[in-house]
């Protein structure tokens, strides 16, 4: 029997390394750069030319290793392979890429495979309420992006520019939700970055790299698939120049500078597995000039920008506006220009890489209600299910959603606050209902939402009575 167990993990073992080849641990080479490696373990294996160049070092540092006394250095040790084997990474291995012959004919994009833009933004309206010029710009951008992939450099000598997306909406609006389903919809590697943790090379916080690495890990480390994905980078607007400019700016314009390439597209050196590059990870090179890039954030403050333009060019003359004309404007974000990023703080080399400049509606009451009750995943259908699989149909009056809604208006972080508004009043139906299998609905009325009575709990062949709060 433990030798048939052995025979199974080996063939196992040798499953899982199909596919993949090994890092050096010294240079991060993959094998099929360095040649046959040589390994110190299992796992720790180094390439031909970093042993002897380890070895050139030794015979002319003139040192007789024989005669010293390590026991007089309390400080030096030998080197334990086995504690170098816990510190590297499970995988340290990459994938492999395709012999020249495949590499000849790649798998091609079908142009006639890329959805219209009408059927993504159709797909679109089954889960993202409103925002219908948002989706018709992304939905016509994303179109031509993997057209632009799938058509390659053509021999006439037109190259068509990258797509890439800057994204503008007030908190809540559902800038990452959309870009979730977007790329659900199309089946790509979709990776989110957050930019407020991104710092310059050599600080604290991640590299710009990083953005790349989970693009990677998305794709499972096929560079192939990687190089035709999308990335999200969420809070763009934290990377903004600092208005304070008296100590070094290592989150803001600097970050700009290092994504320019990454925007437009070259070959950046990622880190395999990690957000960092670092002695124990390989790496691999990514191309980015298929990588669609769509940067997204609230841009708070922004507001202040536009109207301090529009009240500039209307205050002159007996024809010119009030001051708070435009106070009460609600999507005031739609007058957005470029010169108005530009002031918030985005440098111009920033800008004129994400050509496509879009915004987000902030949502009103009634769209509040189409969100708890209209897409496919609908937070209203969520619990209806749970309590379904309990035999209970849970059904919500109009004045309840209502209420729902206006709650969350108050609260002022858009689509996000109706999950804890709802979570809050469920908790009792949710742990009250399993006790008793004779229950057979429940209806949520505005009295419950607004903590003025219970919801309305209906006995299999009985009329409906109230439960106490």
């Amino acid at each position: 029997m433990d030798i048939e167990n052995k025979d199974q993990n080996q063939e196992q073992e040798q499953t899982e390394e199909n596919g993949y080849e090994d890092v050096c641990f010294v240079c991060h080479r993959p094998e099929s750069k360095t040649g046959k490696m040589i390994h110190l373990t299992k796992e720790i294996c180094i390439c031909p030319e970093c042993m002897q160049r380890t070895m050139d070092m030794m015979s002319k540092g003139n040192v007789d290793y024989s005669k010293m006394d390590l026991s007089r250095m309390p400080n030096i040790s030998m080197i334990n392979l086995a504690d170098l084997q816990n510190m590297i990474p499970k995988r340290q291995k990459v994938k492999k890429k395709a012999p020249k012959e495949q590499q000849e004919t790649p798998k091609k994009l079908d142009i006639h495979s890329i959805p219209a833009p009408h059927k993504i933004k159709e797909s679109l309206d089954e889960y993202v309420i409103g925002q219908e010029k948002a989706k018709k710009v992304i939905s016509v951008a994303v179109y031509n992006h993997y057209k632009r992939v799938a058509a390659g450099a053509e021999a006439d000598g037109i190259e068509i520019e990258k797509s890439n997306m800057l994204m503008i909406g007030p908190t809540g609006s559902g800038k990452t939700y959309l870009v979730k389903t977007l790329a659900r919809i199309l089946d790509v590697p979709l990776a989110i970055a957050d930019a407020t943790s991104l710092t310059e090379a050599g600080y604290i916080g991640d590299d710009i790299e990083s953005v790349l690495s989970k693009l990677l890990a998305a794709a499972d480390n096929d560079v192939e698939k990687a190089e035709r994905g999308i990335v999200f980078i969420d809070e763009i607007d934290k990377i903004a120049k600092k208005k304070n400019t008296n100590q070094r700016d290592v989150s803001g314009e600097s970050v700009q500078q290092g994504m320019l390439k990454l925007l437009e597209g070259a070959e950046m050196e990622v880190p395999v597995g990690a957000n960092s590059k670092n002695a124990m990870v390989p790496l691999e090179t990514i191309n980015t000039r298929n990588i669609l890039f769509i940067c997204g954030g609230a841009f708070p403050d922004l507001t202040d920008i536009i109207k301090e333009r529009l009240n500039k060019q209307s205050s002159i003359g007996f024809r010119a506006d009030l001051k708070d004309k435009y106070d009460k404007e609600e999507n005031l974000l739609r007058r957005v220009m470029v010169e108005d990023i530009r002031k918030f703080g985005m440098i111009p080399e920033f800008i004129g890489r994400l050509p496509i400049i879009f915004t987000l509606d902030a949502l009103t009451e009634d769209m509040m209600v189409a969100v708890l009750k209209e897409p496919k995943n609908a937070i209203l259908k969520q619990y209806q299910k749970l309590l379904q699989l309990d035999e209970v149909k849970l059904e919500f009056t109009e004045d309840a959603l209502r209420a729902i809604a206006r709650k969350a208006m108050e609260k002022d972080t858009g689509a996000r606050a109706l999950r804890a508004i709802i979570e809050d009043f469920m908790l009792d139906i949710m742990y009250e209902i399993p006790k008793d299998d004779n229950i057979g609905q429940v209806l949520i009325t505005e009295d419950y939402i607004e903590h003025r009575g219970g919801p309305l709990i209906t006995m299999r062949g009985v009329p409906a009575l109230t439960m106490q709060g």
